[in-house]
Parts: structure tokens; C-alpha cells; sequence
């Protein structure tokens, strides 16, 4: 089987941390021959950082970045999709974002990308632990067409909705979003989604999606969850999360929750 893992509030314990118990119930899936895969809305950099701390980078392991924007096969080191937003789109949000007063950045291979420093970036720096380089402007120094933008707002989630709000028009055929927390309202190509990445991926390694299992706790985590054979909630997830999966966890992010889900359904 391969089993689909948020990072925040799934794998991870409110300290982002790996516990024990569940590194332990990696190592024995991975020794029966089941794939985990790491599935986080987290940039590429910041996925292939703790999946190398996990011990997440052996045959069998795999990194969905950017919300299912990008996968990426950790063994090989290689990317196997990979999907963007053009330069002008990027042009426009971050300027809506300036125009709405709120905190907009993108991603180049190994850092944040942003026009302006303030507490909003070194809220998200100092929650991923990548670095960050101040530009001009973005679109001069991005290599190509990044994955994902992001606007940020730490303090005020319904300054985002009110920006939500009044882009939405343009959006439309442009772009998908979605709030992965209260503070990110995330920008990806359209059609991208943890749920498409997970169909992707398996279709890759031709294992039938039916013995896939995908964890989560997370709005952005509900297309994942629908699309696997196995939707698997944690019991700290959000209602609707939870009420749309097929398992809801008895066990929370800071008890192993991942663990008991390989223990039930990956003997």
C-alpha cells in the first residue's frame, strides 16, 4: 500500500516534531514494502529538508509539494510533475496584495521570494525554517514559472477573505485557491490539488489508487482524502475533514495518530 501524509498537524506534533512511535511505524511500512509519501503545501525546499530529517529520502518515498503542485521522488532526487503559474498572473497577485496592504511571496529551488520584509514572512520563515531574499521584483529574478503564491495575514484571516473576496473574478480559469490554514490563502495553477497529485502519483507507480490511504487534518487536505481508497481523519482534523473521511483517528497529532493508521490499515 503507499500511504499520503500531511506534515502540519498530521505527521508532525504541535512542535514539528516526529514522534517516535510513529518514525518507528515508517520504518516497518517501508520494511514490509509499503511508500510513504509526504503530501504538504509546504514549498519543495522546505518538504525535501524534513523528509531527509525524517528519513523519508530511502526507495519508496516520494514528496508532494505546493499543495500537489509538484512531486517529487525523493530517492532518485528527481521531480516527476511538476505544474506552474505564469509570470503575468504572479505580477497580478502580488500587486492586488500590495494594493490590499497584505504579505505576498513566491518560491524559487531553494528560498522565499518576496518584495517586502515584514512580520507576516518572518512568521511563515520561522514556522518552515527556509531562508528568505528580498527582490525588486519577483518576476526579474525567478528562474521560470514558479508553482505557488501565497498571501499571507498572521493576525487578520478576514483580510484575506475580504482580498479573497474582490480577486475572485479574476481568478476564475486562472488560478485555484485555498486557505491550508487560517493565515495562507494559496495560489496554484488550476486544476492542482493534493487529491490530483495523489491520483498522479499512483497512476506513476501503477499501484491502484484503492490501496491508497491519505491522511490529513486540514481543508486542503480534503481532495486527498476523497480521492484515496483509504480517507483517513485525524481526530484533531477539522469537522469538515473529518466528515468526509473513512476513519477518523482515535489518537491526535501529539499521540501517534499517524502510527495507528499504519497499524490498522498497512500490516
Amino acid at each position: 500500500m503507499i500511504l499520503f501524509t500531511d506534515l502540519d498537524g498530521t505527521l508532525l506534533n504541535d512542535e514539528k516534531k516526529l514522534s517516535a512511535k510513529n518514525t518507528e511505524a515508517i520504518r516497518q511500512a517501508l520494511k514490509r514494502g509499503h511508500q510513504i509519501v509526504i503530501c504538504t503545501g509546504r514549498p519543495l525546499a522546505s518538504g525535501k529538508i524534513l523528509a531527509r530529517e525524517l528519513g523519508l529520502d530511502t526507495r519508496g518515498c516520494y514528496c508532494i509539494a505546493f499543495n500537489g503542485g509538484e512531486i517529487y521522488d525523493m530517492y532518485r532526487g528527481e521531480s516527476i510533475y511538476k505544474r506552474t503559474i505564469p509570470m503575468d498572473f504572479v505580477r497580478y497577485l502580488f500587486d492586488e496584495a500590495k494594493r490590499h496592504g497584505l504579505h505576498c511571496q513566491t518560491y524559487d529551488d531553494a528560498s522565499i521570494l518576496t518584495e517586502s520584509e515584514n512580520v507576516d514572512l518572518d512568521f511563515y520563515a520561522a514556522r518552515t525554517n527556509i531562508p528568505y531574499r528580498l527582490v525588486k521584483d519577483v518576476t526579474a529574478v525567478l528562474p521560470g514559472d514558479p508553482v505557488k503564491v501565497i498571501v499571507i495575514n498572521a493576525s487578520d484571516h478576514e483580510r484575506l477573505v475580504r482580498f479573497q473576496e474582490d480577486t475572485e473574478e479574476w481568478c476564475k480559469g486562472r488560478v485555484d485557491r485555498i486557505f491550508s490554514c487560517a493565515e495562507y490563502l494559496e495560489h496554484m495553477a488550476p486544476g492542482v490539488s493534493k487529491g490530483d497529485a495523489v491520483l498522479r502519483l499512483c497512476r506513476h507507480l501503477s499501484i491502484p489508487v484503492s490501496q491508497a490511504i491519505a491522511a490529513g487534518d486540514a481543508p486542503n487536505d480534503l481532495s486527498m482524502i476523497r480521492a484515496a481508497g483509504i480517507g483517513a481523519a485525524m481526530a484533531n482534523a477539522d469537522a469538515q475533514v473529518k466528515a468526509q473521511a473513512d476513519y477518523v483517528t482515535k489518537h491526535d497529532n501529539n499521540h501517534d495518530g499517524v502510527a495507528e493508521i499504519i497499524e490498522t490499515f498497512m500490516r
